[in-house]
């Protein structure tokens, strides 16, 4: 969907001075910044055609999916101001699959269901799944300080005092690279965006970016504090113990033992296979949206740097949680949690994944969020009940005079498809409180 005429004027409606104030964004809301504030979006005319026809798979009787709910909710996201999204819902032997909106605004090429997405931080689960894997084979200890694999890495006592879980459950307090790498952030600029798009950064670089700002606290004190910094070390600890690159090993034994066929580290910056453009509004400070979907994706790494479809993120899931990745007992590290500070919020976050408790129950996964792209992906314990989404327009919210992001109709739509996917359509009447989606993906903080 295209903004139309009267949204256009309201998007502009932000001063550059405002523009300049406002904006200062570390970690989260880089690497997982999918949902954050934003001027009403043009909610538009539903697409028609191809991207709102329903891509559901089984239509068989007894399914525990409802079909209508999952496609109204859809649809409500695209009306509500978004581009485009897609999404993928499993409840054992049964699935649905949709599309809703533009993969493109100027030529309007309707989304698909299977598009190639970028997936930002859940690529972390990924990381943390390999690293959990070399525990098992008793390559690595959990509770071993960063020092022993990575002598030198981490400069003075923080070295021996910061171990290996503490980078998987943010709580190293080892301060997020975000800003170092896109220093005109803090400035309340985008100009980094654009000048940085085809820097290739190495891991060690993004480790310097985030030793160089102060630490968010003492190494394994809670709350944590969530870091995109921290995974990058897990994939330097991996090369060191496995003697490959990190992106290789992962590719082999998490990605290829999942079964997963359309989940990929990018050798290029631009995406491999049929996939949508990526819209970046930055809260109003790139009017309109600007397409990032061409990038470099070394500033995310095994932090960030993961593309994958809907139906890969679901079978991902299922392996995890059924216990086909990992044994019984590193399945339980992960799902050990602590609470991790992320804008303001606080999450259960385990070693990879978070969970998320909704009015039918506790579910498992992780969000995600890059220049452009958002992805929200949970799964019930048990790995039957799974669901992902992803959406081509990120920071579509505004920030109002206070400094306090505004919420935005595609929030609420947003966690209303959430509710359908999970819990079924009647969850979201009984829900005592509004559904977030994406809670890892807040901003921090916001210059004034």
């Amino acid at each position: 969907m295209t903004p139309s005429r009267s949204t256009q004027k309201d998007d502009r409606t932000m001063t550059p001075r405002r523009g300049r104030r406002m904006l200062a964004v570390t970690a989260a809301g880089a690497l997982l910044a999918t949902a954050a504030p934003a001027a009403p979006a043009a909610a538009g005319a539903p697409v028609t055609g191809p991207s709102a026809a329903p891509a559901a798979t089984s239509q068989a009787s007894g399914s525990p999916l409802d079909r209508q709910a999952l496609r109204q909710s859809l649809d409500a996201v695209h009306e509500a101001g978004m581009y485009g999204i897609y999404s993928a819902v499993r409840d054992g032997g049964h699935g649905w699959k949709g599309a809703s909106g533009v993969a493109d605004v100027e030529t309007r090429r309707p989304v698909r269901a299977d598009m190639r997405h970028r997936v930002g931080s859940i690529t972390k689960t990924f990381t943390a799944v390999a690293v959990l894997q070399q525990v098992e084979r008793g390559a690595v200890e959990l509770d071993a300080p960063v020092n022993r694999y990575l002598p030198g890495l981490l400069p003075g006592e923080r070295g021996d005092r910061v171990t290996v879980r503490m980078l998987l459950n943010h709580t190293s307090h080892i301060a997020d690279y975000v800003l170092g790498a896109f220093p005109s952030l803090a400035q309340g600029s985008t100009a980094s965006l654009d000048e940085h798009r085809f820097r290739t950064l190495q891991p060690r670089q993004l480790v310097e970016f985030g030793l160089a700002a102060p630490p968010t606290g003492e190494p394994g004190a809670t709350p944590g504090s969530y870091s995109n910094t921290n995974y990058i070390i897990a994939g330097l600890l991996l090369e060191k113990v496995t003697g490959a690159p990190a992106e290789r090993h992962i590719t082999r034994h998490v990605i290829g033992r999942a079964g997963l066929r359309d989940t990929s580290f990018p050798r290029t910056p631009r995406i491999p296979g049929p996939h949508s453009k990526a819209y970046e509004s930055m809260y109003g400070l790139i009017d309109p949206p600007r397409d990032y979907s061409v990038y470099d994706m070394s500033w995310g790494g095994t932090a960030g740097a993961l593309v994958s479809t809907m139906d890969d993120l679901n079978r991902f899931y299922r392996a995890l949680l059924q216990g086909r990745l990992l044994g019984r007992a590193q399945l339980a590290e992960m799902q050990r949690t602590v609470p991790v500070s992320v804008g303001g919020f606080a999450i259960d976050y385990g070693l990879g994944l978070y969970a998320l408790d909704l009015p039918c129950g506790r579910f498992w996964g992780h969000d995600g969020g890059v220049w452009g792209m958002g992805t929200q992906s949970l799964a019930s314990p048990d790995g039957r009940r799974l669901m992902s989404f992803g959406f081509n327009l990120m920071k579509y919210q505004r920030v109002n005079d206070e400094g306090v992001l505004e919420p935005h109709p595609i929030d609420a739509a947003l966690g209303g498809h959430l509710m359908a996917g999970l819990c079924g359509p009647g969850a979201a009447r009984t829900a005592q409180a509004p559904v977030t989606p994406l809670p890892a993906d807040r901003l921090l903080s916001i210059k004034r």
